[in-house]
């Protein structure tokens, strides 16, 4: 009894199922009919072509080799006006770092000024012209409280510059020399 309840309901949907839809469907057959996909070919695709390396021949562009003879080269073209003399013996106070020296006063002789200079624990007598600091530093003036330098210093291209720069007294010092 039970399958014959279930046998009257399936056959009971199936006949409700029926042509409820069937003028949407044939309709929208209609319009498909014509309606094809398309589909675009393919692109023809190219063989591929090796391109040989000519530049096996040129120096590396990020070789060390290059730079080196650019920078030699430069030196020699462009350093030499006011390149320091590399023949002048050194002087005993170009031995020491300019910011390490100190002066601690001034003297007169016979007309020509001094400056006196400590560097460590020893002080040493200088005049115009002579030299100090490691940068080729030359003595240009000497006034009562300040020592005036012209030093030579190399750029990253090889160009010797000049820079000015003056060596103050030391007031500390000053006041116990008094």
């Amino acid at each position: 009894m039970r399958n014959l309840a279930i046998i009257a309901a399936v056959l009971f949907l199936a006949a409700c199922g029926g042509d409820e839809h069937q003028d949407l469907k044939a309709e929208l057959k209609n319009l498909t009919n014509d309606l094809r996909g398309r589909i675009d070919p393919l692109p023809v695709v190219k063989p591929y072509e090796p391109v040989p390396y000519r530049a096996l021949d040129l120096p590396d562009p990020f070789g060390s080799a290059k730079i080196e003879l650019a920078i030699a080269a430069a030196a020699k073209s462009k350093g030499g006006a006011n390149a320091p003399d590399a023949a002048r013996p050194k002087e005993p106070l170009e031995a020491y770092p300019l910011e390490s020296l100190k002066m601690v006063g001034t003297l007169s002789q016979k007309g020509v000024t001094y400056a006196l200079v400590r560097a460590d624990s020893s002080v040493y007598r200088v005049k115009a012209g002579n030299y100090l600091g490691q940068n080729f530093g030359v003595i240009t003036g000497i006034t009562d409280n300040l020592i005036n330098l012209k030093e030579l210093v190399q750029d990253a291209s090889g160009d010797w510059t000049e820079r000015k720069i003056a060596l103050q007294i030391v007031e500390a010092e000053a006041a116990k020399g008094r």
